[in-house]
């Protein structure tokens, strides 16, 4: 161990521990004090108490990039194929904007048909046969709209709330509104995230303190069946070593915060260093799938073809979430300038995209219920946007629709096998029980027990939160 004589204490925080606490460390000089907690404890991760009584604990975020057509998907709309062919005016931003005139559009049925499923009888197209038979135990959201009519803005504001500003992933909000349910794991996951359209940003910890950062793992393109969590075991020194550096940290660490008596951020850093040193045993066993039997792993399509990647994403989910992870996201993504689901000009190829995701979040759907875990873990299906309801350019596909589309969600404090909200009769625009992006970032919070009017975070000399001065919590759809 001579060798460690040689180590200033700059390589010791770079290169222990993931690099956390280096990471940690270079906060302290630039974070600033959230409003309501200048006294924190020690560890900023700590669990905290919510503002009220929550009915969710955390929440997996199933994140559809490109924008699934809802018209083609959960929101049935039988003018579409009565009209096919015709053409209609529809006032659309995003045309107006690019051809500086009102156009006509031929309206284009829905290639898929629909039928009504459960007790509820919520429609439902072909393409989604094993989420259909979930329908009473989601929530769907009709009436949504957003800011942005793009990919990179709109899929920014659905995660930070803001388009034209570097602000805090929603993530990140949650995990520093509620902090960590385990003591050895990152509260803040992203499972294969997409370079494009925002990349970084859209888990990003913005002006929080870098310890509410997402902890990527995975990158859209690869497979999932080889992610892993990068740098967390330590193949060149055996953990006797490893327990020495730790020891030599904590000696350091030790004279700093006798210096600065008082002062809760060197606590904190020490905190990111154990947390490293922690994960080292729990996170690969967390990631390894081949603990789950075959009947569970089945039900999430691993194995198939077409189900096996997203399976893997969805069932490490389940896993996250069940070990105390606070907020998972599960990204169907790539990093291409045409994501997944943005057909414009192949609206068929919605049914692959369907069919690699199906079975998969079915399956977790089925098995958080199972396990009693749908009782405080809140489920998010969506994308950044909808498509329209009329062919592009006369083509055989959608344009982006950020006026009107549809999410679900279920578990914890959703109303089961309810439908809120309205598009008009072609599916353009939202026209009752509208619901803004910031209105359901408020209510995502509200179901986590917090208000989001009081998540604050003081940055450059004004107070800032995930929903700006805007959001209203729809209670409407809260049981």
């Amino acid at each position: 161990m001579d060798h460690l004589n040689n180590l200033n204490r700059r390589t010791l925080l770079r290169s222990l521990g993931c690099g956390f606490g280096h990471i940690a460390a270079s906060a302290l000089a630039c974070s600033s004090h959230a409003a309501d907690s200048t006294s924190e404890l020690i560890n900023p991760l700590h669990e905290r108490q919510p503002h009220f009584p929550a009915r969710a604990k955390r929440v997996i975020f199933i994140f559809m990039q490109g924008g699934p057509s809802h018209v083609d998907t959960f929101d049935y709309k039988p003018i579409l194929a009565k009209r096919d062919g015709e053409l209609e005016v529809f006032d659309d931003a995003r045309v107006l904007a690019k051809t500086k005139k009102i156009t006509k559009h031929r309206i284009f049925q829905s290639p898929w048909k629909f039928k009504q499923y459960g007790e509820c009888g919520q429609h439902v197209s072909e393409l989604f046969p094993h989420i259909a038979k979930q329908v009473d135990d989601l929530c769907f959201l009709k009436g949504m709209h957003t800011d942005g009519v793009a990919h990179g803005p709109a899929t920014l504001f659905l995660h930070t709330g803001s388009i034209n500003l570097i602000r805090p992933s929603v993530g990140s909000w949650v995990l520093y509104g509620l902090g960590s349910e385990n003591d050895n794991l990152p509260g803040f996951v992203t499972l294969q995230p997409s370079m494009g359209n925002g990349g970084p940003r859209n888990y990003n910890n913005a002006f929080l303190p870098s310890i509410y950062q997402g902890t990527a793992i995975g990158r859209a393109g690869g497979r999932a069946s080889d992610i892993k969590l990068k740098n967390v075991t330590n193949s060149r020194w055996t953990r006797p070593q490893q327990q020495r550096q730790l020891d030599i940290l904590r000696r350091l660490n030790e004279q700093q915060i006798a210096k600065h008596a008082g002062t809760a951020e060197f606590d904190a850093v020490l905190n990111s260093y154990e947390l490293a040193w922690r994960m080292q045993i729990t996170a690969p066993d967390l990631l390894d799938l081949s603990q789950e039997p075959e009947h569970i792993q089945n039900m999430y399509g691993i194995g198939q073809k077409a189900t096996d990647d997203f399976g893997r994403q969805c069932l490490m989910a389940r896993r996250l979430c069940e070990a105390g992870v606070r907020f998972v996201q599960v990204n169907y993504g790539d990093n291409s300038n045409n994501p997944r689901w943005d057909q414009h000009s192949n609206l068929e190829k919605h049914a692959e995209h369907a069919l690699n995701t199906d079975q998969p979040v079915a399956g977790l759907i089925q098995d958080l219920k199972q396990r009693g875990l749908l009782e405080d873990t809140l489920i998010w299906w969506g994308g950044e946007f909808g498509r329209t309801p009329y062919a592009q350019s006369n083509g055989t596909g959608r344009d982006h629709n950020p006026d009107g589309f549809t999410i679900f969600a279920a578990g914890a404090g959703v109303k089961p096998g309810f439908s809120f909200g309205q598009t008009d009769e072609f599916g353009h625009h939202a026209i009752q029980n509208k619901v803004h992006m910031h209105d359901w970032h408020a209510t995502l919070l509200h179901l986590l027990g917090l208000n989001h009017e009081q998540l604050t975070f003081r940055h450059d000399g004004r107070d800032f939160r995930l929903t700006d001065v805007h959001g209203d919590v729809v209670h409407e759809i809260m049981t």
